[in-house]
């Protein structure tokens, strides 16, 4: 029964997803009950995971699944991100007449894969909860059927992440054969770290969640996506997976393969110094604003996989701190895409903001705080991410990651300072609208805050995370 009662969230949402499939299918018209009834659900699981798992630290089903610190902290942080991501794009949908019941559905599926994949203590729990969330993400890609961009980004998505799922499967596979276990713990206790069919798989495997995270050389897919899937996918994708996949990285490398760290370590650290290195420097010359969101989340990556390439508690902490500010950036700059509109046409292109200051003063200054705190400019949220991680890596004296860390700022901040110059300085556009809904200017507002606010409580988040403890 405590079984039952630790995985009551999962549980929840599980047959949410069923009963809003049947009232979907059964009821006419129902697509706004069942868009807010998945927003309530979220809230329902997000509550559930709160009171039930903080402080608990419980193995289930011969200890293949894990609820501790970590998985409920990643939980609540993916449960709150979709629940932005649902109340935000109503408008979006409507417009683009893909306001349908399958688009709230498909996000909790792939939420639900998440979770599963957040909690795994085993490879094939969690290549099940991998492939839950993948299924959901490549018809979510392909949503809007009527622009030939969004299918050719779900094509896409799908032929690459198939690829990569099979690597994954060959890597765990390949553990599986030398370790005699798909458990962590077990592989763990059984583990010989001469034995290179296990490094093999560690390497399948890392190849696989690299593409997962689009660290570079694996990120191929990203750009496309992000820009050929309607703006309410991409703000999904730009923002949750991230979360689920970090934490599976955290999980695989620090469990089962500590001991062996001599052996990943230099793959983690390659794909850390290639992502920020290319991140920065292909978002140069990016005119769309969605490529270069999926550039600079590149970039991104390789900085939280910085944080995990240390191989300490600091390290880890460090990462989870990251990837919590980095959504929050994320939200509050695709709250701002979402407002550039004008009689129903959406813009998404740098040139669109040519002059915005002049009619959109409070828009632009939120452009400016976020865009600003991307770049890593103090005292703004963005900067205490980067010096977490600086601070875990210089601890451990890998001094060479930290100054291309430093290098990659430096060229990244350079873009974002050419789109505030556009914002400031170039000649104005016609005005957009203002007819934007709550949920929407509550996202930007709150986001904004929160970037701009950090720097008077730092230390309650760092206080959260520090409880989590894997080594």
């Amino acid at each position: 029964m405590n079984n039952i009662a630790s995985i009551l969230p999962e549980i929840f949402i599980s047959l949410s997803i069923m009963f809003l499939l049947l009232l979907g299918v059964f009821k006419k018209n129902s697509s706004i009950i069942v868009h807010y009834c998945a927003l309530a659900s979220l809230l329902i699981t997000g509550v559930l995971i709160f009171n039930e798992s903080l402080n608990q630290n419980i193995m289930l089903f011969n200890d293949s699944y894990v609820v501790d610190k970590l998985s409920s902290y990643m939980k609540i942080l993916t449960i709150i991100a979709t629940a932005f991501v649902l109340s935000i794009s109503t408008k979006y949908l409507k417009i683009f007449k893909i306001f349908l019941i399958e688009y709230p559905i498909l996000i909790l599926s792939s939420v639900l894969g998440m979770m599963v994949m957040i909690s795994s203590n085993d490879l094939m729990v969690f290549y099940i909860g991998l492939e839950l969330q993948s299924l959901a993400l490549y018809v979510l890609a392909s949503f809007n059927r009527d622009q030939l961009k969004s299918s050719e980004s779900g094509l896409k998505y799908f032929v690459l992440s198939a690829l990569s799922s099979g690597l994954l499967l060959y890597g765990c596979s390949l553990i599986y054969g030398f370790s005699g276990s798909t458990n962590f713990e077990i592989i763990n206790n059984s583990m010989n770290s001469d034995n290179y069919g296990l490094t093999f798989g560690i390497v399948f495997i890392l190849v696989g969640l690299a593409f997962k995270i689009s660290a570079v050389p694996f990120h191929m897919w990203a750009p496309d996506v992000y820009e050929g899937s309607p703006t309410a996918v991409t703000l999904f994708f730009a923002l949750v997976p991230k979360v689920a996949a970090l934490t599976v990285f955290i999980r695989f490398l620090y469990v089962p393969f500590v001991s062996m760290i001599e052996q990943w370590q230099p793959i983690l650290i390659f794909l850390s110094i290639a992502s920020m290195i290319f991140g920065a420097i292909a978002a140069i010359g990016q005119s769309n604003l969605k490529r270069l969101i999926a550039y600079s989340s590149i970039g991104h990556m390789g900085y939280a996989l910085a944080g995990l390439s240390v191989g300490s508690n600091e390290g880890i902490q460090s990462s989870i701190v990251y990837i919590s500010i980095y959504l929050v950036m994320n939200l509050a700059f695709f709250s701002c895409l979402l407002m550039l509109k004008r009689n129903d046409e959406y813009f998404e292109t740098i040139d669109d903001l040519s002059g915005l200051s002049k009619n959109h003063p409070i828009l632009s200054l939120s452009l400016l705080i976020i865009l600003f705190s991307l770049a890593g400019i103090p005292p703004l949220a963005g900067f205490f991410a980067k010096f977490y991680i600086f601070k875990a890596v210089i601890e451990q004296s890998m001094y060479f990651l930290a100054i291309v860390g430093l290098l990659s700022t430096v060229i990244a901040a350079f873009y974002y300072l050419k789109i505030i110059k556009v914002i400031y300085f170039d000649q104005e556009k016609d005005k957009y609208d203002d007819d934007h809904n709550i949920w929407l200017k509550a996202s930007l507002t709150l986001s904004t805050l929160l970037i701009l606010l950090y720097f008077i409580f730092p230390g309650q988040i760092v206080e959260v995370v520090s409880r989590i403890n894997i080594l």
